[in-house]
């Protein structure tokens, strides 16, 4: 009976460290900005991951056809302010849409349907490795809601998703 109890005990106390560790609620960063160029978006800091390891990019049939998207299936998009492998969208901007980026410059892994030799990698100056696809920068957008979807296509006519061929989808 014991050592029920004391396993019981053990078991509360697990679960309680473990909800500790879960999400953090708090205010820190949970207003994203509210500039999508022409647009808005409601999203934080945890909706943007920061890269663990390798990225895969393939293609998946999508509303408006063949585009690229990253492992999860989200869709990647090119941002047309952008200047070469510089990024010209903001911080606050990269809330909204967030860079698909790896761990390292070997890391950027081409899945099925994607030609190698338009990926690439593009270090950036704070550090972080950005990942490219025929010269463009890759970002997805906080408010796709799943694999496939679309959503970001022709915002504010300066995001665009991408097709195999590394260009702007029609």
């Amino acid at each position: 009976m014991r050592k029920r109890l004391l396993a019981g005990i053990a078991l509360i106390g697990l679960v309680v460290g473990l909800a500790a560790c879960g999400d953090d609620d708090s205010d820190d960063s949970s207003d994203a900005s509210d500039q999508v160029t022409e647009g808005s978006t409601e999203t934080t800091a945890a909706d943007t991951t920061e890269a663990a390891g390798p990225a895969t990019v393939a293609v998946a049939e999508t509303d408006i056809g063949t585009v690229l998207v990253d492992a999860d299936g989200m869709t990647l998009y090119l941002f047309t302010q952008d200047d070469g492998t510089t990024t010209g969208a903001s911080p606050e901007l990269q809330m909204a849409w967030p860079p698909l980026t790896v761990a390292s410059e070997d890391a950027a892994v081409a899945g099925e349907g994607v030609d190698a030799a338009l990926l690439g990698t593009a270090p950036q100056e704070d550090g972080t490795i950005w990942v490219t696809y025929n010269g463009h920068l890759l970002y997805r957008f906080a408010n796709d809601t799943g694999p496939g979807v679309t959503s970001g296509h022709g915002v504010g006519d300066v995001w665009f998703a991408l097709t195999p061929a590394g260009e702007p989808a029609p």
